[in-house]
């Protein structure tokens, strides 16, 4: 959730760190602040709200900030406390010699404030970050003041999901990090070196990088990186490049990150699908560690994930049973593990998640792990925590998203879990190659499908401008429309502020027909008429009931499909599709519909109150 950054090299620090916390912005925070270290001394700037505050009052400074090639930055997301300048990190030791900025939550910070007290140490911030900078100037000056020695001590203590950076005023030549359960990149650079949560950060300077592992700590300096575990052994790294660069990052010509994500949809659902393909025709994942013997043994599936990525494992669900004939459960990750779930060595565990960092979908993952199942991942991110503890991943190479609010995450979540269960009936004999052959042509079709939908969204935007002043919006859809329609009423809800809800069609008469008053904007995902007509017929039937009780009835639906038109008061047409590929077209005019709205009442869409990209703490 909070953006982290940390610099030391020959360039000026401060505006090294506030470009990373720019490009990390699209991660939700409500305050900021960065520290500089030089000649023995610490400059601290922060301040409640955007960031545009923390650089005014930059500006302001006197005295001004020093000419420090070493410094810290963060945007915080507020737990412990409110978003005021008092709680905005960094924050500095009573001595004044440490400044530390965190993401997560110390579990045990409660009982750790007590100790300080005792010792004569005031708090001045509501925050458990305070904690870690008091306690590490205490431990400075037992190991020699050895920064990494003194964060190793502190890490011990902590209980929680945490990432720490510290800077020490007496040695501005090292900037030291740890993490356990919270994410935490290195960036290796020239005569320089960074950390950070994200890579985003430093892809303006750098593309090589090294993930950390769980429960390290590790120093840079401007010559390079040293990283040991919290018991101070040296740890094993790997190194990764970053496939994209700045520019990926960047809008491209469009007013909002949101619409350039949007229009980005075709290539990320095609370079998802890409090299999937062997020679003799079989389909490949990225990184399998489950052997085809171990996947015959498999008798139910899991997926777990949150948010959009909940929305796509339940249309994979569909899907995935319907090739394998394996029983599929959608779990929500944050309920999980908290209701004694079902879960033994035959289950496959499929966790879904953009960042790879999200920490419901984390202790979800392990506690099916402890629970002996096998875990396969679906990720945006290379090198993130999901992928690493899990037996198998598949990337979606969606690229990246910056938008709050997911889009082409969504799409390609999709697809991916789409190819996994095309991989799971190859392996296990459900489906003939030619079978499997046939449904990755019809998959291989869908972005220039996407790319059609997108060409005709003005009639959308109409239609959200109209109904802007409307208190609440309903979505209806059936069989893979119904998560559809929950994903249409989640954008609206995170980009509009409003009333939406997503409903199964058929269960309207079972209590939610009561919310239909006139004038009352419905919309309604209508499934191809080809094929599962009983299915299109049900639903018709729906979009009858509710126009008749007043309803201002917007239906998607495929091209060529009459039998909706005398029902609806707006047509969205989509392309003609396999019902199991419909949600690959009809969620995007959701998507613009919810952004035009979205715009029209003014508000931030790239950036939606209260929320965060990525959402690291449970």
């Amino acid at each position: 959730m909070c953006g982290i950054v940390g610099y030391v090299g020959h360039r000026p620090a401060l505006d090294v760190v506030i470009s990373g916390l720019r490009r990390l912005e699209y991660r939700g925070y409500d305050s900021a602040g960065v520290a500089l270290a030089i000649d023995g001394e610490l400059w601290t700037e922060k301040r409640a709200g955007k960031l545009a505050n923390l650089e005014a009052a930059v500006a302001e400074a006197a005295p001004p900030p020093p000419p420090a090639t070493t410094g810290i930055g963060h945007t915080r997301w507020a737990t412990h406390g409110g978003p005021t300048d008092r709680n905005a990190h960094p924050h500095v030791s009573s001595d004044g010699a440490v400044a530390i900025i965190h993401n997560g939550i110390i579990e045990n910070f409660a009982e750790l404030r007590e100790e300080l007290a005792r010792e004569g140490i005031e708090l001045l911030s509501e925050t458990d970050t305070e904690v870690a900078a008091h306690l590490v100037a205490l431990e400075l000056p037992r190991c020699a003041g050895d920064l990494a020695e003194a964060m190793r001590r502190v890490c011990r203590r902590l209980n929680g999901a945490f990432t720490l950076v510290a800077v020490d005023a007496s040695r501005p030549d090292v900037v030291v990090g740890a993490r356990r359960n919270s994410p935490l990149v290195v960036g290796v650079g020239e005569g320089e070196s960074f950390l950070a949560s994200d890579v985003a950060a430093f892809i303006e300077f750098t593309r090589d990088a090294i993930e950390l592992g769980q429960d390290q700590v590790v120093e840079v300096r401007r010559e390079g990186v040293e990283v040991t575990d919290f018991d101070g052994n040296p740890a094993e790294v790997t190194p990764f490049t970053v496939d994209w660069d700045a520019s990926a990052a960047e809008k491209g010509g469009y007013d909002l990150f949101m619409l350039k994500e949007i229009a980005e949809q075709p290539k990320a659902v095609a370079d998802t699908l890409r090299g999937r393909i062997e020679r003799d025709g079989t389909l490949r994942l990225d990184d399998m560690r489950i052997t085809p013997a171990e996947l015959r043994e498999i008798d139910k599936i899991v997926v777990v994930a949150c948010g959009t990525a909940y929305h796509a494992g339940m249309v994979a669900k569909y899907a995935i049973e319907h090739w394998t004939r394996i029983p599929v459960e959608c779990e929500l990750a944050s309920e999980f593990r908290y209701r004694d779930p079902i879960i033994h060595p035959r289950t496959l565990v499929i966790a879904i998640s953009q960042s790879g960092e999200t920490m419901d979908t984390l202790m979800a993952l392990r506690y099916a792990r402890e629970q002996g199942a096998r875990v396969l991942a679906i990720c945006n991110t290379v090198g993130s925590t999901i992928p690493r503890e899990s037996d198998a991943v598949l990337y979606t190479y969606a690229g990246p998203e910056i938008a709050v609010a997911s889009t082409k995450a969504f799409l390609t979540q999709i697809v991916a879990a789409y190819l996994v269960g095309l991989y799971l009936a190859q392996v296990r004999g459900n489906k003939f190659g030619d079978e499997v052959r046939q449904i990755l042509d019809e998959l291989e079709e869908m972005p220039a499908k996407v790319d059609l939908v997108l060409d005709t969204v003005e009639g959308v935007r109409k239609i959200a401008r109209e109904l802007a002043d409307s208190p609440s919006v309903l979505f209806i859809g059936r069989h893979v429309g119904y998560p559809v329609a929950l994903e249409g009423a989640l954008k609206l809800k995170e980009l509009a502020y409003m009333h939406a809800e997503g409903f199964a069609a058929g269960e309207l008469k079972h209590g939610p027909i009561a919310l239909i008053e006139e004038g009352m904007p419905v919309v309604v995902i209508v499934p191809s008429p080809r094929g599962r007509s009983v299915l299109h017929d049900k639903i018709v039937s729906n979009v009858q009931e509710v126009r008749a009780r007043g309803a201002r009835t917007i239906v998607v639906a495929e091209e060529g499909d009459e039998s909706v038109v005398p029902y609806a008061d707006h047509i969205v047409r989509v392309p003609p599709c396999p019902t199991l590929m419909q949600p690959l077209v009809s969620t995007v005019p959701l998507q613009v519909f919810a952004c035009e709205m979205a715009t029209a009442k003014g508000h931030d869409v790239d950036q939606p109150r209260n929320l965060a990209k990525s959402v690291t703490v449970e």
